[in-house]
């Protein structure tokens, strides 16, 4: 099992979907290989450090969490090798290309990645959304072997067919009023795990997001005193959506813009599947229509 978590920030990972992939480990051990692949420097995201300061220490707070979470880190490099730049990204032909190349590469069985908003009145992210189109309009590309040869030269007389994955999309806190989701996963296991891997991004809960109030969020003043701060945010993501339990929960929303998968697949595959939180019924139909 490959399964490859694409952003657009240092630190979007671990508060969408860090528990499902630690579940999924301890299902599968080693036949699981998870990626993370982030596609902004993250020299944005600061109210006093330097934008080469920050985005310098945004990868290190990132490597940490990957050593303890246990995931390969990939960072985004547009045709040029350059990395994106955050708060500024742009559905131009050399993001999708990239994205195209990296998933390519990897070849996951799923891919995680953020919303498209779904209403014009819902709140949105820059970076979140254009990541979402990108790889939405890139999907079906994953496939189309010349798509962005002129960007990535190749021998076009010789083609491999790649594994097109299964797309998802997380739950987006930026995005108020959208909250439709399919999958709700019960994470509360990894609760203490999460926490660890969010606290490693010390410049985001400490100094960045108590600065700019977005996010409801004091500065912590230990490690104890964060996981309270992140179970509350977890208390109201659940509010948000309308689960009734003060678990920790991710949700996901399955898509069309990859392979559409068998209903029995996802049940199968997917650990932690809440079925009274969950909508699967109106997730089966949908996939049956889909595949016809």
């Amino acid at each position: 099992m490959k399964v490859l978590s694409v952003h657009a920030h240092f630190d979007d990972f671990e508060f969408v979907a860090s528990g499902t992939f630690e579940l999924w480990r301890r299902k599968l051990g080693g036949n699981l290989r998870a990626r993370v692949l982030v596609c902004t420097d993250g020299k944005a995201g600061h109210q006093f450090r330097t934008r080469e300061e920050t985005g310098e220490l945004r990868i290190k707070e990132q490597q940490e969490s990957a050593s303890i979470g246990r995931y390969e880190l990939e960072l985004l490099r547009l045709p040029n090798g350059e990395m994106p730049r955050e708060a500024c990204l742009q559905l131009s032909i050399e993001l999708q290309a990239a994205l195209w190349k990296a998933i390519r590469d990897f070849e996951p069985d799923y891919l995680f990645c953020p919303p498209v908003a779904p209403d014009p009145l819902a709140g949105i992210h820059n970076d979140h959304v254009t990541i979402a189109e990108a790889v939405r309009r890139v999907a079906y590309m994953i496939n189309v072997p010349h798509a962005f040869t002129p960007e990535y030269p190749a021998d076009e007389r010789v083609s491999e067919l790649k594994k097109t994955p299964v797309i998802l999309t997380v739950y987006d806190g930026y995005m108020f009023g959208a909250g439709a989701y399919d999958l709700a996963i019960d994470v509360e296991e990894a609760f203490e795990l999460i926490a660890q891997m969010t606290s490693c991004h010390r410049s985001q809960i400490e100094e960045w997001l108590p600065w700019v109030g977005r996010d409801k969020i004091a500065t912590p003043k230990s490690p104890k005193d964060w996981s309270q701060m992140l179970r509350e945010r977890f208390n109201r993501q659940n509010q948000q959506l309308g689960i009734k339990n003060t678990k920790a929960f991710e949700t996901f929303t399955v898509t069309a813009w990859g392979e559409v998968p068998a209903f029995d697949r996802l049940m199968s595959d997917f650990p932690g599947i809440d079925a009274q939180f969950s909508n699967l019924e109106a997730l089966k139909r949908r996939l049956e229509q889909w595949s016809g």
